[in-house]
């Protein structure tokens, strides 16, 4: 058994699902696909989300039909035009959704569609093309809590209900969905974002699995985004924890989350390029290798908030725990944190709750904050690395040890 991922960019149109079909053609053994949604089709439902959540139902409509236009042509391309129900339109699903309380929730409810869509008409169009398949429905089978936008999965209950629908079938090869699982109740819930590469971990994990694939539209894992660096590098192999560093670090090759459940059974993960099939692309598994070449890894988005007590006193151990507190509920991501005796400054993904955030964090503290920055982390850095990359930047803060460097600049990276 192995697990193939295709993330977006592998299914963003008709030309793109025939490469996965190709891809999938060459397998012998048995397989199962974990598709994302098509192209930039998250972002989309996003921006139809955010649009009902705020009271534009107009510009939601909008949103959804050009969703449904894009999936139309993509499923008449590829000879499947009957494959979608055209009379129910958008303006129906807008005015019938149930709006909860919890954005989070609603969120969920409406944006896992887009691997719902991407992965039936996947397993559609191998069905046509003679290969035989089964469309699995994760969010009955991946159960998870009610942490809405960050589910945590139910490892025990999971396992035994993939395991039984897998082993329990005769097919060889099956669909699944990334990103999304569900609750015991039967609320759709979401894994983070990029989450289908945890999905594959999981699904490799569960069914004992000779291998994972990730098929990207890069090389393997680079040393740094070719769309920044120009020279960048290939790293042909590097190991669980290394890639674990890379990936919480910012590295946008793998999802932080996907390393644990594939080291726990050594089962090797490889990254390899869609566009290139038989390129050996790069691998992480149970190796002493270590990466020799500088890595450079951005994170964009970032806001910089600096926290001084208001009486001037030391931030002691208690303001620590209250600082991080507020932190963790308000579900902040943190990529940095740098104190003194008398501040604390965290870098943080800008997210819809920041804002909230720093309101609380103020009532306690004298706060301070700058927004659309960068974190720039150097991993294997040299003082002369160092010297070149600050060089002509605006930089807020610098943070270095032995052999890693962590820049924080005010400048916005190209998405």
């Amino acid at each position: 058994m192995k697990v193939f991922k295709f993330g977006g960019a592998s299914v963003k149109d008709a030309a793109g699902v025939e490469n996965v079909r190709r891809i999938v053609a060459q397998e012998t053994e048995p397989l199962v696909i974990v598709v994302s949604a098509m192209g930039k089709t998250t972002n989309a439902f996003e921006r139809g989300v955010n649009a009902s959540w705020e009271g534009r139902p107009d510009e939601a409509v909008l949103e959804y039909d050009k969703i449904r236009a894009f999936h139309y042509v993509v499923a008449d391309q590829l000879g499947l035009s009957d494959l979608f129900d055209s009379s129910i339109t958008s303006q129906d699903i807008v005015n019938g959704a149930v709006m909860p309380d919890n954005y989070d929730e609603f969120y969920d409810q409406v944006v896992c569609m887009g691997e719902l869509i991407s992965s039936k008409i996947l397993s559609a169009y191998l069905t046509k093309c003679g290969i035989a398949n089964e469309l699995l429905y994760m969010p009955q089978l991946l159960i998870t809590d009610k942490t809405f936008r960050e589910a945590k999965v139910d490892y025990e209950e999971s396992r035994e209900r993939i395991r039984n629908r897998i082993f329990g079938s005769t097919s060889k090869v099956f669909v699944a969905q990334g990103f999304i699982g569900g609750t015991i109740e039967g609320y759709h819930t979401t894994l983070g974002r990029e989450g289908s590469d945890y999905t594959a971990a999981l699904l490799a994990n569960f069914l004992d699995a000779e291998s994972v694939t990730i098929w990207k539209d890069v090389p393997g894992i680079l040393n740094a985004d070719p769309r920044i660096v120009d020279d960048t590098v290939l790293i042909p192999e590097l190991s669980y924890r290394e890639a674990v560093e890379l990936a919480y670090s910012g590295a946008q090759v793998i999802h932080p989350k996907s390393i644990r459940p594939v080291e726990n059974k050594k089962i090797p993960l490889y990254v390899k390029p869609f566009n290139d099939p038989t390129s050996s692309g790069s691998v992480i598994c149970e190796t002493d290798r270590k990466v020799d070449v500088p890595v450079y890894i951005w994170r964009k988005n970032q806001l910089l908030i600096t926290m001084r007590a208001k009486d001037f006193s030391f931030i002691l151990e208690e303001s620590l725990s209250h600082i991080f507190d507020i932190i963790k509920r308000h579900r902040l991501k943190v990529s940095l944190i740098q104190s003194s005796a008398v501040t604390i400054s965290v870098c943080v993904d800008k997210t819809r709750y920041v804002t909230d955030a720093i309101r609380e964090l103020g009532d306690a503290y004298a706060v301070t904050y700058n927004e659309n920055l960068s974190l720039l982390t150097i991993r294997g850095t040299t003082p002369e690395i160092l010297k070149r990359e600050q060089a002509g930047r605006s930089i807020m803060l610098t943070q270095t040890t032995r052999r890693t460097a962590r820049l924080v600049i005010k400048e916005e990276m190209p998405e």
